[in-house]
């Protein structure tokens, strides 16, 4: 798909740069790039939808399975 954007003269030329020095057409550098900047906020807002839930749902462990857990790690070997 072919489309029209506007970004700042610096970080065209420095996109030229990397293609040329990458032997990548401009395209393939734009769209790596817009891949890898998806990509990482892919998961954005995780934390805030957990901490959500956690505020309506207890979230602590159960008095007789928290005593079995030290009962067990008392005799790992660490």
């Amino acid at each position: 798909m072919k489309t029209a954007i506007s970004i700042p003269d610096d970080i065209f030329s420095a996109a030229e740069s990397f293609a040329h020095q990458s032997h990548l057409s401009r395209s393939a550098v734009f769209t790596r790039a817009l891949v890898e900047f998806l990509s990482r906020r892919r998961n954005e807002g995780v934390t805030e939808r957990l901490n959500r839930l956690y505020d309506k749902e207890q979230s602590s462990l159960d008095a007789s399975l928290s005593k079995m857990q030290k009962v067990a790690i008392s005799k790992e070997k660490w």
